[in-house]
């Protein structure tokens, strides 16, 4: 049995958001209606983005993605109109690592 993994983030404009996470991370959009598309990380994790007012805060969400290139993908992140926290670096575990926001402030 497999299982999906959703993630659901609320974003004050779904076009700027789907730059990010679908442009820049690579998520393909399988469906949009309105305010709201859903978009595929791979085969068990799917991002719902759905424009509504947003709760800005660290703890609002944190989604996390593995990528290739981090450094590559963080410097799209910004030009795409995401910041970064912590610029891609290597973990005392041997991870490399980077900590964003999107545009509307959430923690990446």
């Amino acid at each position: 049995m497999t299982t999906l993994h959703r993630v659901i983030v609320s974003v004050s404009a779904l076009d700027r958001a789907l730059v990010l996470y679908g442009g820049v991370l690579g998520c393909e959009v399988s469906t949009r209606h309105g305010d709201l598309a859903v978009l595929h990380a791979d085969d068990e994790t799917e991002l719902m983005l759905h424009q509504w007012p947003v709760d800005r805060g660290d703890a609002a969400v944190a989604v996390s993605f593995g990528v290739h290139g981090l450094a590559a993908v963080v410097d799209a992140w910004v030009a795409g109109g995401g910041s970064v926290i912590d610029p891609p670096a290597r973990q005392p575990w041997g991870e490399e690592m980077a900590v964003v926001r999107d545009a509307d402030g959430h923690v990446v």
